[in-house]
């Protein structure tokens, strides 16, 4: 697996299309095609691991919310003997 996100044609071209669209609304600037991927790269490169380990975080705390609630159902179908008479 590699370190560096790598994103599609479609989703870089998307992608930088956002980056185009917010530098010109937010900074009124007007970030040209290229250097707009050139800062997708770098925020691939240098960042994305940081949105990639959360997201896995967040699929491991889903994960183990799902493990508690079939423990908790499996503990529900538990059968005890009757008592002595």
């Amino acid at each position: 697996m590699t370190d560096i996100i790598k994103f599609s044609k479609p989703q870089q071209e998307l992608l930088t299309q956002k980056l185009q669209h917010y530098f010109a609304r937010e900074l009124n600037y007007d970030l040209g095609g290229f250097d707009a991927q050139f800062l997708l790269d770098f925020f691939a490169e240098e960042i994305g691991c940081h949105f990639y380990n959360q997201g896995l975080l967040d699929a491991q705390a889903v994960l183990s919310k799902k493990i508690d609630d079939i423990q908790d159902a499996i503990e529900q179908l538990e059968k005890f003997p009757k008592p002595n008479r």
